[in-house]
């Protein structure tokens, strides 16, 4: 059997590089086994275009936002499913001095930052936000129904295989690459965090980050549509449910849920609404973030039929489609690619 491209891994990056190559015309198997990493299926899926920090816009945002929202618009048309929902994020205030900053920045970015302050938010029968403000062209993919969707429609077209991929198949006559009895024209790694135990990407210094999120049932909580930071973010998610998170930890990298995060998020809930609410769901997953914290995406510096698609972190929702494109373009067309995203920016000889 011959492929155009092996994708090894389908999490959020591998989902939209195989439904973009499949799109442009290439033929794709993705290889993946669901329970090596859980970090796509338990994120949140939210973009948020602005860096909060220093109010400014988010590496590449202006790019990035548009290209997203037609990328999971056009995958919502083709599984006939609602995949995206656009929202604000409130962000309150707690001093002037966030308020003067934010109405300055808000004056040169009023594509990403609501002009207007806001004032009384009633978030339950016992707690209102005194100040915040909004930021706009924001919101949330519905992950978990974006890789059960895509996964189905790889199936379906025969480009599916659910295994554990191993590096020792991965065989060579020649230049030629064989894979079991596939014959790849080229092999694209979108493992995640698991990319530190790849043996031909061994020089890539990744930083991974564990997060913890929980899903609470609230009734008293009025929060309807749009998205809450406040030291932790609180996502409606329908029927009196939110996603609530999220914690970050480099030391444990497993995708087990502990009792501190829980501890954690739920002392930062509190801190937020006094209402009563029960947790529903606690889950883990590892973010595969780099040292630099850029994606890496392209060819490997000695094999040439081996790339990455990779290390997109906490913004993969908001990267992967852009990036996605530059990918396929650059084998169609020739065009290069974003030249911070190259994974040989790390190799040394």
């Amino acid at each position: 059997m011959t492929r155009d491209f092996i994708i090894v891994g389908q999490g959020i990056a591998g989902s939209v590089l195989a439904l973009s190559l499949l799109k442009a015309g290439y033929s794709v198997l993705v290889i993946d086994e669901p329970s090596l990493s859980s970090c796509s299926r338990v994120a949140a899926g939210i973009w948020n275009p602005i860096v909060f920090k220093r109010l400014t816009r988010s590496w590449l945002a202006t790019e990035l936002v548009p290209e997203l929202t037609a990328f999971y618009k056009d995958a919502s048309g083709l599984f006939g499913v609602e995949l995206i929902r656009e929202r604000a994020i409130i962000k309150p205030f707690t001093e002037q001095q966030e308020k003067n900053l934010w109405t300055r920045k808000a004056e040169s970015d009023r594509v990403f930052l609501d002009p207007e302050l806001y004032h009384g938010l009633k978030l339950s029968a016992k707690d209102t936000l005194d100040d915040y403000a909004r930021v706009m062209q924001a919101g949330n993919l519905d992950v978990k129904l974006f890789l059960e969707k895509t996964r189905d429609y790889l199936a379906q077209k025969d480009s599916y295989l659910c295994e554990r991929f191993n590096y020792r198949d991965l065989q060579y006559d020649g230049e030629k690459a064989f894979y079991k009895h596939v014959h790849p024209k080229h092999v694209v790694f979108c493992e995640g965090h698991l990319l530190s135990k790849n043996p031909f990407f061994d020089f890539i210094p990744m930083k991974p980050a564990k997060g913890e999120v929980l899903t609470i049932r609230c009734e008293g909580l009025l929060l309807e549509h749009d998205i809450l930071n406040k030291g932790i973010f609180i996502m409606p998610s329908g029927n009196h449910t939110y996603k609530v998170g999220a914690t970050y930890d480099w030391e444990d990298l497993s995708d087990t849920p502990t009792e501190a995060a829980k501890e954690m998020l739920i002392r930062k809930l509190k801190a937020v609404i006094s209402v009563p609410f029960d947790v529903i769901a606690h889950e883990a997953g590892v973010r595969p973030a780099v040292i630099d914290r850029r994606p890496l995406v392209g060819r490997h510096p000695s094999y040439d039929n081996h790339h990455l698609f990779n290390g997109f972190g906490t913004k993969a929702v908001m990267l992967a489609p852009f990036f996605a494109r530059q990918f396929v373009e650059h084998f169609k067309d020739g065009k290069p690619l974003h030249p911070e995203v190259d994974p040989r920016r790390f190799y040394k000889e």
